[in-house]
């Protein structure tokens, strides 16, 4: 009878969406589609997005070591006074580190930021892709459309609250309502034991992992975030025994508070249900991360964003108790918002990434016996990136930037869309370096729901500005 309400309750949904729509043959057929995608699913896949709050300068992440190109970085971001936030070359003392693409270009030499160095490894080793210049778009754009301003760009440019919400859901803020990774999880939910572990964030409440249906499931850094004391004696008392949990989740006469307690109920089953699933920490379970090295002071410490990614590989671990087919994880690191100190702390921001992302790429290597890494892809996103020319010891806000897609399957050793010029005054500088993107979000995004099996029409409800891009596959991720 469950299987039947699960069932009623999904068509129910999917006819409620419908509401209002004017294309009602094709959703009715995309969320018949959904199902036999999810029913289908018989291996295990995971998207896990690592959200670089605040915009992270991509200038300073992956650099172009052509002579023209270095010469007029280094010029752009040295100011007046002889301040200057440009990094060292490479044969430089802490210079940037040299990486090789499987498909040279011509034009163009990269670097990574000299504290990238386990990512520059994982480069080597093909199992990290670069993907140049993506962006927030609503459809192709060129600069002279962009200057005159006869084709539609995404609102608000430059705001943080606008863009993030442009970035995890392809919509402005005002009218984001889900993010396409809980629309990646309304569709594949049907494929796991339960919609409730679908979709999970351990970096706070993520409008990424938002579905029309799916809810996320949030985490809280290393564990489970819990209703604590629900067992407790009242006063020692025997009689008081389990108080709270009778006070919260009891039945109630009233509507209001027998819904309330439905819901306090379900979460109480689904903390105990993910904490017997996931796997422990440390001995016998998933390995503590070692110590990060802050490379300002040399004083080691706690990543908090390799504990947020030890998290989600005990919550991978547990995927056959938890029955789970598909599923989309959420993590973040602040603090990309670089006006000022820049090399100071985008080297230490730098730091943390490439511990974080070495050390999960390591654990899925054997994790709990099983090398994960085709099954896990892991891959980057920001506010925006920030602008070429220095404030003095900072960056301000731009738009496009390169990111890092990271994982077994990923088509690594290489770079993928369209390197920028160097330099200033180009047909992709909308003010002082500010990229124009020339890939959007929703390719960026439709390139990773294909790797996780969902077809054309699905991503096309996925990403509403899809179909006005050509290149829906940027070919960064294997079958």
């Amino acid at each position: 009878m469950q299987n039947h309400d699960n069932s009623r309750r999904r068509f129910l949904g999917n006819m409620l969406s419908l509401a209002g729509g004017s294309a009602l043959p094709f959703t009715l057929n995309l969320a018949a589609m959904g199902t036999a995608a999810a029913e289908n699913a018989t291996d295990y896949k995971a998207l896990v997005c690592l959200f670089l709050t605040g915009g992270n300068d991509h200038y300073n992440t992956v650099l172009d070591t052509q002579k023209a190109a270095w010469d007029a970085y280094r010029n752009i971001r040295t100011t007046e006074g002889g301040t200057s936030i440009a990094l060292p070359f490479i044969n430089e003392p802490g210079g940037v580190l040299t990486i090789a693409p499987a498909t040279p270009q011509s034009d163009h030499s990269f670097a990574l930021h000299p504290q990238l160095g386990p990512m520059a490894t994982l480069f080597a080793k093909n199992r990290m892709a670069i993907l140049t210049n993506v962006g927030t778009l609503t459809q192709p754009l060129t600069m002279t459309q962009y200057q005159a301003g006869s084709a539609a760009v995404p609102p608000r440019l430059f705001s943080h609250n606008d863009q993030q919400a442009m970035w995890q859901t392809s919509q402005a803020e005002a009218a984001a309502g889900s993010g396409w990774g809980g629309r990646l999880g309304d569709i594949l939910a049907a494929s796991n034991a339960t919609s409730t572990f679908t979709c999970i964030s351990n970096g706070g409440n993520a409008l990424f992992l938002s579905g029309r249906q799916v809810r996320q499931y949030q985490v809280g850094g290393a564990a489970i975030v819990p209703i604590r004391h629900l067992d407790d004696q009242l006063f020692g008392a025997p009689t008081g025994s389990n108080p709270l949990r009778q006070v919260i989740s009891g039945y109630q006469s009233d509507v209001f508070r027998r819904d309330h307690a439905a819901v306090t109920t379900r979460a109480i089953n689904a903390e105990s249900l993910l904490g017997t699933a996931m796997a422990p920490a440390g001995a016998g379970g998933v390995p503590d991360p070692t110590p990060y090295i802050n490379p300002n002071t040399g004083l080691a410490g706690v990543n908090p964003l390799a504990v947020q990614l030890q998290t989600i590989a005990r919550i991978i671990a547990g995927r056959s108790t938890l029955g789970a087919k598909r599923q989309v994880f959420y993590v973040s690191l602040n603090g990309f918002d670089t006006h000022d100190d820049q090399r100071v702390n985008h080297a230490n921001l730098m730091a943390k990434v490439a511990h974080a992302v070495a050390y999960f790429d390591l654990i899925l290597g054997a994790l709990q016996g099983t090398n994960m890494r085709n099954q896990v892809t892991l891959f980057t996103a920001s506010d925006f990136g920030r602008t070429l020319t220095s404030n003095g010891d900072g960056t301000d806000h731009g738009w496009g930037a390169h990111h890092f897609i990271v994982g077994g399957a990923v088509k690594g050793r290489d770079v993928y869309g369209s390197m920028p010029q160097a330099g200033l005054g180009h047909n992709l500088d909308v003010g002082s370096g500010a990229l124009l993107p020339t890939t959007s979000v929703d390719q960026y995004g439709a390139t990773l729901a294909g790797w996780f099996g969902l077809s054309a029409p699905q991503i096309g409800d996925i990403f509403p500005n899809i179909s006005r891009f050509s290149n829906r596959n940027l070919g960064f991720m294997g079958a």
